[in-house]
């Protein structure tokens, strides 16, 4: 304890109790804090051994370690040596002593050994809560440590001529070291200006008026040295983060940055160094106040005279020729932003968008017609939710689309994975043994192809039930138990004594045990102490009876907080999707991203709640949905910054020609990816400057007509969908993403893209320009149509009566031969029953409407001739004229009381949600009426 503390004799004993009370405090809260933080390091040491990622866990604990040290060692140092340097320029200003009365007893304080207990704890404190701090910026710094300074033949910016190694890594590090050193410089400067004041007021009181030696100027003289070094340092680095400003037209440097601020700035860091050298001089011969004020005027008139001449040329000199000034620059940023997101891996063809129905070669384009997606997600969500969810705490959270061979053909498929919920679990039953020990997993997937349905209108299933069922010979599910997914957020213990539910089957319930390696060896009853601090189960998992050493506990089964967690530094994409292997096995396969804020001259594009200019597709990570086995997998070996995380971490990553064959028949296009590109792509897909400037050819993503949660229909832009198609141009059919695009603030569609998900063209994409020369309907337009017809408009109308409402489906648009072709479900749901029913199907060619009941009717309506139908009956079959005139007449009334009854059975069967039933009454409806206005005749 400190030694200035000086007390009456009979208070010293009261006193030194209240210093010991105090300390123990202390040192128990220090000693539970530094407790409780030791105690999560050694689970997540625990855990990542698990995950066999040990090396990975003490070279990311090492790096955070070291940064901790590094700026916790060095922020103590320059605040305790300026508060020291601070202090002893106000020596001659301060009181040797001072009294203060403290519960009525007056104790006398030393001034100068109490300051410096201050200053010492101070910066003690500061330094640790910097430390830690920064500790979470621990990738900056290590990128900046194992990046190579520049990558050989690699990219520079057209200004500086930096590599681009430079900007990813070092200038990252740069801003990060001068925003601490900022902090510092202010927070030193605020404490000499308040010493200052302090002792002028001292002085005033002792001498009644304000006189300044030459003493209290020296520590404010020695802070704005510093501070004004460190305002040197930040615009210095500042002339590098130009290249990233936002403009109006284009982000980058501009004219006037490229010719006025570069170099204006560096004569403003000039003026800062001298100001620096002036303060200092000034510490060290006779402060004068005058002389900070001169120190800081050369670098203020430097930056008010760069700023006026900016504005001159900005105004006067660019603006009356602001293409003929911008136009390199505009080029720069042009080139950079497409290599930044990829754009340059874009191949363009010439589509003709042609009308008839021979362009559509029907014919040629089989794989295509027979794979168009019918299932809308959500439909089919609902659908599921109804009759494979089998028990309430089941359910369906996702669907994923995905490609497999069923049958030697490669078709394309909807699978979903029935995860169990325990939020779901009726209250009863919520103890904490039935959440961790029975109620530990999901069971199988579903899957039906994307266009099949059975008389009924449900989904024809592939897999489905519990056990899992197959009806195609070699698909099958061999671990159908799903420990690791999307729902499981809650910690889990396997291996007990307790057996765990598995599935229902009848009256009776199946159990099972877990087999696998998985999770966290419980081990002894302190190891087992240890996991339930941390855990927040310490209540029960110490004492409980049902588990023993060998016992593991599943912690951080969500697979996002699971990647996330293994690779910290990465970006994930928000879909991950479920993949059955060949020899049964269940795995997540999620796309992981490699971001950058500071790729030179390219523009910044929300990803999330993140603004980024550069964006990869570096990783792919797996996940066993049984064991939580993580494997990260690498795809785009020439990415610098992942380059630079396997330098870090180098057993962390595998090579993506490691990936399981069956594994990497299912990679695809990552969604987020495809979307940021191509809001990307609808500006910078125009590599002319002028056309650029101009905004001449601005595409947006189409929009199409949805419904909202109330049953409403609302216009959204459109989401990228996966096809199984035959692009054309192509060799033979493969697995895309694909998006159309209209010109902006039009409807009409001007382009179409599709990012490719197999083989060699894994990763790259194809761009269809359609003619600008005639008018190609775009979603909106197509909806327009089928709005506007008057036997589907009036269906529709119908059927969002009488407690029902009608459903529209995602607008496929997808070239075929040299035509486009739009495909769109329609469902129909009822309000008191969430599963919706197929109804009809529409298909379009520019020219061309049709639709019918099924997909097949609406294919004949569109390429063979038949007449479009609403009535399923008349889809079947029609009934030959003469066959027709043969039949006797039937009585009007008996015509008309039939007519009713049917109205009056479809009123009650839509109503109580039997869809199926209501259809097949509106369709007897509509033969009756038919037969009227036929006898009428």
């Amino acid at each position: 304890m400190p030694d200035f503390i000086e007390s009456s004799q009979h208070q010293s004993s009261t006193n030194r109790r209240r210093r010991i009370i105090i300390f123990l405090t202390a040192l128990a809260v220090g000693v539970f804090v530094c407790g409780r933080i030791g105690l999560s390091y050694w689970v997540d040491l625990l855990w990542f051994r698990s995950l066999g990622f040990g090396e990975v866990f003490w070279k990311s604990v090492g790096l955070q370690i070291a940064d901790f040290t590094i700026f916790a060692g060095v922020t103590f140092l320059i605040l305790y040596g300026a508060f020291s340097a601070i202090r002893r320029s106000h020596e001659d200003d301060l009181p040797t002593a001072h009294a203060i009365v403290i519960a009525g007893q007056p104790i006398n304080l030393a001034i100068q050994p109490t300051l410096r207990f201050i200053s010492l704890c101070l910066s003690l404190v500061i330094a640790c809560v910097t430390g830690l701090g920064l500790m979470a910026d621990w990738p900056i710094l290590a990128l900046f440590w194992y990046a190579p300074h520049a990558a050989p033949g690699g990219v520079a910016d057209p200004i500086f001529g930096k590599p681009l190694n430079f900007f990813l890594f070092t200038l990252p590090a740069w801003q990060l070291v001068n925003s601490w050193l900022l902090t510092l410089a202010v927070a030193i400067c605020a404490v000499a200006v308040l010493f200052l004041i302090i002792t002028s007021g001292a002085r005033s009181l002792a001498k009644r008026q304000i006189t300044y030696g030459p003493s209290p100027w020296r520590g404010l003289s020695i802070t704005v040295a510093f501070l004004l070094l460190v305002l040197g340092m930040n615009l210095y680095v500042g002339r590098f983060q130009l290249l990233l400003e936002h403009h109006t037209i284009f982000d980058g440097i501009t004219y006037t940055d490229a010719h006025v601020t570069i170099y204006g700035l560096l004569i403003v860091c000039a003026a800062l160094a001298l100001g620096a050298v002036v303060s200092a001089y000034n510490a060290v011969r006779r402060s004068r106040g005058r002389w900070i004020l001169g120190a800081i005027f050369p670098a203020a008139v430097c930056y008010v005279i760069l700023g006026i001449v900016g504005w001159y040329v900005g105004n006067f000199i660019v603006k009356p020729n602001e293409l003929v000034r911008e136009e390199p620059f505009i080029a720069h940023n042009i080139e950079m932003t497409r290599q930044a997101y990829g754009l340059d891996r874009f191949a363009q063809q010439e589509f003709p968008a042609e009308t008839t129905v021979e362009a559509a070669d029907p014919a040629n384009n089989q794989p295509t017609l027979q794979n168009i997606r019918l299932w809308d997600w959500h439909a089919l969500q609902d659908t599921l939710r109804q009759v494979q969810e089998i028990r309430t705490y089941y359910d369906f959270p996702d669907i994923d689309i995905d490609r497999y061979k069923i049958d030697g053909t490669t078709r394309q498929v909807m699978l979903a994975a029935r995860e169990l919920n325990v939020e779901k679990l009726p209250v009863s039953s919520r103890n904490w043994i039935n959440e961790k020990l029975i109620y530990t997993h999901g069971y199988g997937v579903t899957m039906n192809p994307v266009n099949g349905f059975t008389a009924e209108g449900l989904p024809t299933l592939l897999l489905s039930n519990m056990p899992v069922q197959s009806t195609v010979q070699g698909l099958s599910v061999s671990r159908p138990e799903i420990y690791f997914g999307e729902l499981t957020d809650t910690d889990v213990y396997v291996k007990t004594r307790q057996q765990e539910f598995d599935y229902p089957q009848g009256q009776n319930n199946n159990l099972t045990s877990y087999q696998g390696t998985g999770g966290i060896v419980l081990g002894g009853f302190l190891q087992r102490v240890i996991l339930a601090i941390d855990r927040g189960d310490l209540g029960k998992l110490p004492f409980s009876d049902d588990v023993n050493s060998q016992s593991r506990l599943l912690m951080r089964r969500n697979i996002r907080e699971r990647v996330a967690a293994v690779a910290p530094f990465l970006t994930f994409d928000q879909d991950p999707y479920m993949v059955v292997g060949d020899d049964g096995r269940l795995s997540w396969i999620m796309d992981a991203f490699t971001v950058s804020s500071n790729y030179p001259y390219s523009t910044h594009y929300n990803l999330g709640d993140s603004a980024v200019n550069y964006m990869r597709n570096s990783v792919k990570a797996v996940v066993d949905a049984y064991t939580g086995a993580a494997t990260l997998y690498v795809f785009d070996p020439e990415d610098p910054i992942l380059a630079t995380y396997r330098r870090i971490f180098p057993t962390l990553f595998k090579d993506g020609a490691a990936m399981p064959a069956d594994l990497r028949r299912h990679i695809r296009y990552p969604e987020d990816l495809f979307k940021v590109q191509s809001v990307v792509y609808g500006l910078y897909h125009m590599t002319n400057p002028q056309v650029f400037f101009n905004r001449e050819d601005l595409w947006t993503v189409a929009t199409e007509t949805g419904t909202d949660s109330n049953g409403q229909q609302t216009v959204q832009m459109m989401q990228p969908n996966f096809v199984l198609m035959k692009l054309p141009g192509g060799g033979g059919e493969e697995f895309v993403e694909i998006l159309p695009f209209t010109p902006a603030n039009r409807n009409n569609l001007i382009g179409w893209i599709a990012g490719r998900c197999d083989g060699a063209d894994y990763g790259t994409a194809v761009v269809y320009n359609f003619p600008k020369t005639k008018l190609i309907d775009g979603p909106q337009q197509i909806e327009a149509r089928i709005d506007q017809n008057a036997q589907l408009s009036g269906q529709l109308t119908l059927w969002n009566q009488q407690g029902s409402h009608v459903l529209r489906g995602s607008l496929l648009v997808i070239p075929t031969g040299r035509a486009l072709l739009y495909a769109e479900p329609i469902y129909l749901q009822a309000q008191q029953s969430p599963m919706p029913e197929l109804r009809l199907v529409v298909l379009a060619l520019q020219d061309k409407l049709a639709y019918g009941t099924t997909f097949e009717a609406a294919l004949r309506s569109l390429f063979g001739g038949d007449v479009s139908s609403l009535n399923a009956s008349e889809t079947l079959q029609a009934t030959p004229a003469s066959q027709e005139a043969a039949q006797p007449a039937t009585d009007v009334n008996e015509l008309i009381s039939e007519a009713s009854k049917d109205f009056a059975d479809y009123q009650r069967l839509t109503a109580a949600g039997k869809l199926g039933e209501a259809g097949l009454k509106l369709d007897a409806l509509k033969g009756i009426l038919a037969r009227l206005n036929a006898h009428g005749k």
